[in-house]
């Protein structure tokens, strides 16, 4: 029976990893709540059915420690080959990969692509911080043009990825994009995430005032949240073309929406 004195997601929670190690400001707390939700939404009283697997950087902290759950804190970049290895093993499990842009997108990069190619049934969770966070201020593959960081101190030459758009082409059966401005779209479509077979990718923008803020100068928490409620909502239906993101310009919504045969599925159909 769950105790409502106390906030949902403590439930899901190890009390002894908390307070949180996310700078003041971080919109990793709108991310974990925004899955606790669904989660409890989906009626799961615990996290005993799935298992989570992270890389390095700071959204790859959300899970782990801070699931009362089974989870898997690998190297940099692997979190996907890891869980597509988990989800071979042990199909059964509801396998959750929740992570940052630079881990998934630049060294774990191809990965993401393969397993959104072969449909792998797993959930990926991508926190979008513009920038490595945790280890400096560098520049990401999501970092846009001109953006200022410790290794673009002239601005950033590089056009940035598009992760939805790229994710979505790559052939995953569900992609959306949300921001931490908007936790009951973003809960929503994690919640129709965990549902779907195949693979499934959730991007959440995600302010983080103390690297991406500070150097680029996108501002404080505050200032970077009003910039995501200015991003403009694709309607359903649409296509997916559109030229490189910018700042004002990066559309949320959904961008893939089918029901492809997932791998499993299609390893079901091989001949004994």
């Amino acid at each position: 029976m769950i105790d409502t004195d106390v906030h949902f997601s403590r439930h899901y929670l190890r009390e002894e990893a908390l307070p949180t190690p996310f700078c003041p400001g971080c919109g990793n707390g709108i991310i974990t709540n925004a899955f606790l939700k669904a989660v409890r939404d989906l009626g799961h009283k615990d996290l005993s059915g799935f298992a989570f697997v992270s890389g390095i950087g700071c959204g790859a902290w959300i899970p782990s420690p801070h699931f009362k759950a089974d989870t898997l804190h690998t190297t940099h970049g692997r979190a996907i080959a890891f869980a597509t290895g988990l989800k071979l093993a042990r199909p059964e499990l509801e396998v959750v990969v929740i992570s940052g842009d630079g881990d998934l997108a630049a060294i774990g990069g191809n990965h993401l692509i393969h397993a959104a190619r072969r449909n792998v049934d797993m959930t990926v969770i991508c926190s979008t911080n513009f920038i490595y966070g945790m280890t400096g201020g560098q520049v990401a593959p999501t970092t846009f043009t001109g953006d200022r960081t410790t290794t673009s101190p002239y601005g950033n030459p590089e056009r940035p990825f598009d992760l939805a758009r790229l994710v979505a082409a790559a052939g995953a059966n569900y992609v959306a994009r949300w921001t931490t401005a908007h936790p009951i779209q973003a809960s929503r479509a994690i919640k129709k995430a965990l549902q779907r077979k195949g693979f499934s990718f959730v991007e959440i923008l995600s302010q983080c005032p103390t690297a991406y803020g500070r150097r680029t100068g996108a501002g404080s928490a505050p200032e970077m949240l009003k910039w995501f409620k200015k991003l403009p909502v694709r309607k359903r239906g649409a296509t997916v073309e559109q030229a490189v993101p910018t700042k004002l310009g990066q559309d949320l919504g959904e961008f893939a929406d089918r029901e492809d045969p997932s791998l499993l599925e299609a390893l079901g159909r091989l001949p004994r």
